[in-house]
């Protein structure tokens, strides 16, 4: 009985960190579940080796919907963005106040746009502001009951390359082409005004200048999404990760499976 309570014990308070505003707590506390799963299994049969693989089976657990959902998935090469109405603005309570604080930072407020991808919707809102010589944008997801937004800031230079501030929650799933620079920020700084500064420090840390950068335009931001995801899909086919279905579809291969395990492994690890 000791033993139990223990266990249970450590289940508890490891939740309890789990929802904790600081993120060292929670990975305490995601660390605390690894020990607690340890010593249940420990428990169970008196042996060290089925401790730690119980503690392991964590790191497995993604296989169960990479093999149940995401090997069947087929999803669509051409995925233009098309022009939607705003969502509910209950289901994301941040969205409003960013785009507000977006407003308030001089950016000018230019389309609604959005997508679906294997029954996630996603819808942006879509900004500019030449002085910045910057796009923000705030996008708001939903896949079944689960919703949330993030946001983005995003620069282009003269060589090319994409600059991009971001406090997306997870680890992408698509390979980022070389040319695309993110700097993730973690995903509970919600305020616009910081992750610009945020932004603006990283180009500075780079040492891009802002007469490197080109002013955004705004008839063309739509287009320029469209752009990017294709170019990104190319580079996950040629690196394999992608791969046609020769329907105009694609699917992840072996290898990308790997590779979205590897980043579900990362977003457990990071955890925001």
């Amino acid at each position: 009985m000791r033993e139990i309570l223990l266990i249970i014990g450590m289940v508890v308070l490891a939740i309890a960190l789990r929802s904790a505003r600081s993120s060292h707590l929670r990975k305490l506390g995601a660390i605390l579940m690894l020990v607690a799963s340890f010593f249940g299994f420990y428990f169970l049969t008196d042996s060290i080796i089925a401790g730690i693989l119980g503690a392991l089976l964590w790191f497995f657990l993604p296989w169960v919907d990479l093999l149940g959902r995401v090997r069947v998935m087929r999803l669509p090469l051409n995925n233009r963005l098309k022009d939607r109405d705003l969502p509910n603005p209950s289901f994301f309570p941040n969205a409003t106040e960013a785009a507000a604080a977006m407003e308030d930072a001089g950016f000018e407020h230019v389309s609604d746009c959005g997508w679906e991808w294997a029954g996630m919707k996603q819808h942006f809102r879509l900004f500019w502001n030449p002085e910045e010589r910057a796009v923000s944008s705030v996008c708001l997801c939903e896949q079944g009951n689960v919703a949330f937004a993030f946001i983005s800031v995003t620069s282009h230079d003269q060589h090319g390359r994409i600059w991009r501030t971001t406090n997306f929650p997870f680890s992408p799933a698509l390979r980022c082409p070389p040319h695309v620079k993110w700097n993730h920020v973690p995903c509970e700084r919600s305020c616009f005004h910081q992750i610009l500064k945020d932004h603006q420090d990283y180009l500075a840390k780079m040492a891009v200048p802002i007469t490197e950068l080109l002013i955004p335009d705004p008839s063309e931001l739509e287009n320029g999404v469209d752009r990017e995801m294709r170019d990104q899909m190319n580079h996950n086919i040629q690196s394999g990760i992608i791969e046609l279905t020769h329907d105009g579809h694609f699917q992840y291969s072996k290898r990308g499976m790997l590779f979205l395990w590897w980043q579900f492994i990362k977003d457990m690890v990071r955890l925001c």
